[in-house]
């Protein structure tokens, strides 16, 4: 009885996340329809006819790269007379004395620097862009965090978009890094972002589905802004529940994969980790905020809505993951009978590393060399998944929160050290579960051996590469130097 029962629950877990790898079988087939599709070249404008731009930098705590997007956007081709930079400046550490400098120094240039300092940074990212809007003169606002560096001709090659198009109230480029061959961790984000930005978002945006707003490296009609309700703080993914609101009340998004921003990829797990659990509480907080809205929209096709829920839904993948580590020993000592349900499922569940590379294929004229490096993905998942799932629950059951920011340290190709900076993390309380998840699933490994059920090995081995692999990442990313020791 209780080998059947661990069969039918096995099953179900795996129903739930091949339900979320047919959603990326559904993006694959809509990219691979549309990604031949181009958007026409629109005539520059005259110089006499180019609008009123402003650049926003939201930051807290940025010393090692303040300079550098400062620069990066001060050299924008764009009138000096029509281009205000706003610094949203939150932080607490000697970044404000940086950026106040660095505006002194450009300005003399005759680029119009605002330096705008709160000592009561509430709502984090988006209370910062929700006072900066206020003192913004531009139409349009465009947005970068402090490790962005986008090239000179960026407004030219996407402001015409939102002119052209009275309509269009947000415009997304195309990350791309700065230090993805910087180490293994670095390598496995840029493969996962690669697949975000080159399959997910033209399947998704040239189809019509909704599309998110990534936070930074793109455009807003400041119209757009307004209209939705503006910068919200009650959940930590402010750009995700801005894009999803703009979008149901009306305006479109537009994405432009051959515009590109590049931007620095975080080196340390626990970074990744922090980020991770952001994003996964965020969005959420954004199915809670928007799941009625996006039900009782009436411009959206059932496709649409079902679509955008499982948008939404997405970490959702991360509990039923963890459930599946969780069967592990019960599977080894009971040796359930699985229903035949669970071979195809399986297969199914299988899929998503052809977004990845599709991702490659599209990007890198060396994608071979690149999806080699899909297991350390694989595996950071699988280790994400405790904390992923944390942050799930904090989604549910609270409204906004704290919003840990990722540290940036000036890192470029593999040049650039983190070890001495002073905004390294401690390890958090996630570790403690992450070990005891590895020595679980180690007792599995054990458990199978002693059964005779070698079969099942390699498949636990995984479970358990993956916990110690981001146990053993933190902990030695995590130690200071001596020098720093107190």
């Amino acid at each position: 009885m209780i080998s059947q029962w661990i069969g039918y629950i096995y099953t179900a877990v795996l129903a739930g996340l091949a339900l979320y790898a047919a959603y990326l079988v559904v993006l694959i087939g809509l990219y691979l329809w549309h990604r031949r599709e181009g958007l026409p070249d629109l005539p520059a404008l005259p110089e006499s006819e180019l609008p009123l731009v402003t650049v926003q930098i939201p930051l807290r705590n940025e010393r090692y790269v303040v300079q550098r997007i400062l620069e990066a956007v001060a050299g924008l081709d764009w009138p000096h007379d029509r281009l205000q930079i706003q610094v949203l400046d939150d932080s607490t550490d000697d970044t404000l004395e940086l950026v106040q400098a660095e505006a002194a120094r450009l300005g003399a240039t005759g680029v119009t620097i605002d330096v705008l300092h709160r000592d009561q940074p509430t709502g984090y990212k988006a209370g910062a862009l929700a006072a900066g809007l206020p003192q913004a003169r531009g139409e349009y606002i465009a947005i970068f965090d402090a490790d962005f560096c986008p090239p000179a001709d960026f407004l030219r090659r996407s402001v015409p978009y939102l002119i052209a198009n009275p309509a269009l109230g947000m415009v997304q480029t195309r990350w791309e890094h700065l230090n993805a061959e910087y180490s293994l961790v670095t390598r496995a984000q840029a493969l996962a972002l690669d697949a975000h930005f080159a399959v997910e978002h033209i399947a998704r945006n040239r189809s019509g589905l909704l599309m998110n707003f990534n936070g930074t490296g793109g455009i807003w009609r400041r119209q757009a802004i307004e209209e939705a309700g503006g910068w919200q703080c009650d959940t930590v993914a402010e750009d995700l529940d801005l894009s999803y609101r703009a979008q149901l009340a009306g305006w479109k998004a537009l994405y432009l994969p051959e515009v590109t921003a590049p931007a620095e990829l975080p080196p340390l797990v626990l970074a990744f980790k922090n980020q991770q659990y952001r994003w996964a509480k965020g969005a959420t907080q954004c199915l809670r905020k928007l799941a009625g809205p996006i039900l009782r929209s009436r411009r959206l096709n059932v496709f649409q809505k079902i679509m955008a829920l499982l948008h939404l839904s997405g970490y959702l993948n991360q509990p039923l993951l963890l459930l599946m580590i969780f069967l592990t020993l019960p599977m080894v000592m009971y040796t359930p009978h699985l229903p035949e349900l669970a071979a195809l499922l399986g297969t199914l569940a299988s899929i998503p590393p052809v977004l990845y590379l599709l991702g490659q294929m599209a990007l890198r004229p060396d994608w071979l060399r690149r999806i080699l490096y899909y297991p350390m993905l694989m595996f950071f998942g699988i280790g994400l998944a405790w904390s992923n799932t944390l942050a799930i629950i904090d989604g549910l059951s609270h409204w906004g929160g704290t919003f840990v920011r990722t540290p940036k340290f000036h890192l470029q190709g593999r040049k650039g050290d983190w070890k001495r900076s002073s905004y390294r993390a401690p390890a958090n309380y996630t570790l403690l579960g992450e070990l005891l998840i590895g020595l679980y699933a180690f007792v599995a490994v054990w458990q199978a051996i002693q059964l005779r059920q070698q079969g099942l090995v390699p498949f636990i081995m995984i479970y358990v590469v993956g916990e110690m692999l981001m146990i053993w990442a933190t902990l030695t990313q995590t130690a200071r130097p001596a020098t720093l020791r107190k």
